[in-house]
């Protein structure tokens, strides 16, 4: 299963575990405003259950197998995608299509592994994932922010990272961040009170032995506090937004995430995940990712606007990417199935050169036919967007040292 920790888990705890921590004066603000800085970020796009790349950036129209999707032009004249994304076509100046991805992993939980770490699942080493990656790399331990925020679902472990590099997970970001606060009957007094009695406990747990989890836990229960205590907390607050804003946007869940992906992203925060799940259309594909597809346009295609409008696209690499493709050939229930062959992935930002098509596949989409990618290679151009070195290694707990991507290679194509 993966590893996060809840929104209402990491306060909760926060509240309760910090070593004796005084929290006096915490409910009344500091001078504490995390400013907007011009080291690198990322923000991933997850469709959870695995998108038709027939029915969105590789569209076949005119076969049996491209549906009744017709593709529409971009702004960029000789790439087409599908009409059921007008708005995102208009963006396609700061977008890369890569339409040649291929794995062997068609199961869901293998792929959506296998597409966060770079690593194929094996049980004998604990990969983390991108988001960990870039908290790890490019956070920083003082940030008052999380460096890693995931919003609507969790995102995968840490892994060998540790926790203080796990996603601070939003269930429902137009609500902000509940529980922020204590309960009125909860006075300073008595909160350091709890804190000392827990810090006593686990102290004792600690002598027993495990005390590296002890220390771990501390810090993020510390940087809860911290949270709690700082006005950057106003980053999580879409209610700082213009209503027009936020209907441009779209007003559901993965709409309002987006935005609040910018948010965190101009507040210092170095790795966002927005999930948009529900792209397993086993049956009625047609119909189910039309819906879906009305939720992504308008949301990633004014995320794409504001963040080069406001000057920091160049500097957020932005990432839309399932854990595999659709099966080109529609099924008897009208849906397609898992199809690790051969799919698509988007790219912008980061020294992304926009405007551009990696790869191709056969006019059926059954095959890959110019410039395959696996996904270490994705991974590996990640990173080299970011500055992060892909060959770079970290130890695993049995002492093996591992590489942050899986022999992958840069796509060179990719950048300018």
């Amino acid at each position: 299963m993966p590893t996060s920790l809840d929104r209402r888990t990491f306060l909760r705890v926060g509240l309760s575990g910090a070593f004796g921590v005084s929290v006096t004066g915490v409910w009344h603000g500091d001078s504490f405003a995390q400013p907007q800085t011009d080291e690198r970020s990322t923000i991933l796009l997850w469709m959870n259950g695995g998108p038709s790349q027939l029915d969105t950036f590789d569209p076949k129209p005119g076969h049996a197998n491209g549906g009744d999707v017709k593709a529409i032009r971009t702004t960029s004249s000789d790439i087409s995608i599908s009409q059921h994304l007008p708005q995102i076509a208009q963006q396609m100046q700061h977008l890369a299509v890569v339409r040649s991805v291929s794995s062997k992993e068609g199961s869901h939980e293998r792929g959506r592994l296998l597409m966060h770490t770079g690593y194929l699942p094996t049980g004998t080493a604990p990969h983390p994932g991108f988001g960990a990656i870039v908290s790890a790399e490019l956070g920083s331990e003082k940030a008052t922010l999380p460096n890693f925020v995931s919003v609507n679902l969790p995102s995968v472990g840490p892994g060998l990272l540790g926790m203080q590099h796990a996603a601070f997970h939003v269930p429902k970001p137009e609500e902000g961040v509940p529980d922020a606060l204590p309960p009125e009957h909860l006075t300073s007094a008595r909160l350091n009170r709890r804190l000392n009695m827990l810090g006593a406990l686990e102290g004792s747990f600690a002598k027993g032995g495990r005390g590296s989890e002890v220390l771990e836990h501390r810090a993020v229960y510390e940087k809860s506090l911290k949270l709690m205590n700082s006005p950057a907390l106003k980053a999580f607050d879409l209610n700082q937004e213009k209503a027009g804003v936020r209907e441009a946007y779209g007003k559901k869940p993965f709409g309002q995430g987006c935005l609040l992906a910018r948010r965190l992203i101009e507040a210092g925060v170095r790795s966002v995940e927005v999930t948009l799940d529900g792209w397993d259309t086993h049956i009625n594909n047609a119909g189910a990712t039309k819906k879906l597809l009305e939720m992504l346009d308008p949301a990633m295609a004014r995320l794409i606007a504001e963040l080069a409008e406001r000057n920091r696209l160049d500097k957020t690499l932005v990432a839309w990417l399932g854990e595999f493709g659709r099966t080109p050939k529609i099924n008897v229930l009208g849906g397609r199935d898992h199809w690790p062959k051969g799919w698509s992935a988007v790219f912008a930002g980061a020294g992304i050169k926009g405007g551009r098509v990696l790869g191709r596949t056969s006019a059926d989409g059954t095959e890959i036919v110019e410039r395959p990618v696996t996904v270490p290679d994705l991974f590996a151009s990640m990173c080299q967007a970011v500055g992060i070195d892909p060959a770079k290694e970290h130890v695993a707990p049995n002492g093996r040292p591992l590489a942050i991507t899986d022999k992958g290679t840069v796509i060179k194509e990719l950048f300018a």
